[in-house]
């Protein structure tokens, strides 16, 4: 392979913010966007976004830590504006990962819980890509990438909160594209298969439901943060410049089930 067509994947001088970038998904995104030459920002609320940076620095990356509550408007405005003021104005890429899971019977799902999942995981997204656009559109573009879940094509179980936010982050990442697209802007989704994260513990541990996953997929294993790095780099990067609005799977042949 030419160093013409490597050099379209470099991230080298970009500079990227990663929402949720603390979180097991989230993590495996960031290493890969600095492991790219990305400049980069973590937003996170677990404290553990600290320690994180302090370890990649030591690796040679350029990466910052900033703690906020992506539920929280406000402070999804300041912990963005923060950002933008470390990387000196510049945003390159915007990676969307923060997302929250709740269980529970739909008959009985507690209000809270579903207001819960929507502000973080279709909300705050929605609101950190507006943000985004508004210094992308200026500098002539940028790259935003979202991430939605095999929720975002079926409805799942005791999970009607999260079904319909992951349901949504596929169609608004469809008309963003729309808006933005003409404007330099890439907005694109991954969508995770059953991946092996705090999120799905309740599967994993269920023998039942974890047979079944198993079973459908056809790589009979469950997915994990480095199956996203390629995927994170390439939309992040020139060489995906005429992709946008898709959702694309990273799922070990589930879908195609």
């Amino acid at each position: 392979m030419s160093k013409k067509i490597l050099s379209q994947f470099s991230l080298a001088n970009k500079k990227s913010i990663i929402v949720g970038g603390a979180g097991d998904l989230g993590l495996a995104m960031v290493e890969a966007l600095v492991e790219a030459g990305s400049e980069a920002v973590i937003i996170d609320l677990d404290d553990k976004v600290f320690s994180i940076c302090e370890n990649l620095k030591k690796d040679g990356h350029k990466v910052h830590a900033i703690k906020a509550d992506v539920s929280d408007r406000s402070q999804i405005r300041t912990s963005f504006e923060s950002a933008i003021n470390i990387l000196d104005g510049k945003l390159d890429v915007l990676i969307n990962s923060a997302g929250i899971q709740r269980r529970h019977p739909s008959e009985v799902f507690p209000e809270k819980d579903w207001d819960d999942v929507i502000a973080i995981n279709l909300e705050a997204t929605f609101f950190y890509c507006q943000l985004a656009a508004n210094i992308m559109i200026p500098n002539g573009g940028g790259k935003i990438v979202n991430i939605a879940s095999m929720m975002s094509f079926f409805g799942g179980i005791t999970i009607p909160a999260y079904a319909a936010s992951k349901g949504g982050v596929s169609q608004l990442t469809k008309a963003l594209s729309n808006d933005w697209a003409s404007k330099g802007i890439t907005v694109n989704a991954i969508a995770p298969g059953y991946m092996d994260t705090q999120l799905n513990v309740a599967l994993i541990n269920d023998p039942v439901r974890n047979a079944e996953a198993l079973n459908r997929i056809p790589m009979k294993r469950w997915g994990n943060g480095s199956d996203l790095k390629g995927l994170t780099v390439f939309l992040s990067s020139e060489a995906s410049d005429y992709i946008s609005g898709t959702v694309i799977p990273v799922d070990g042949g589930y879908l195609a089930r």
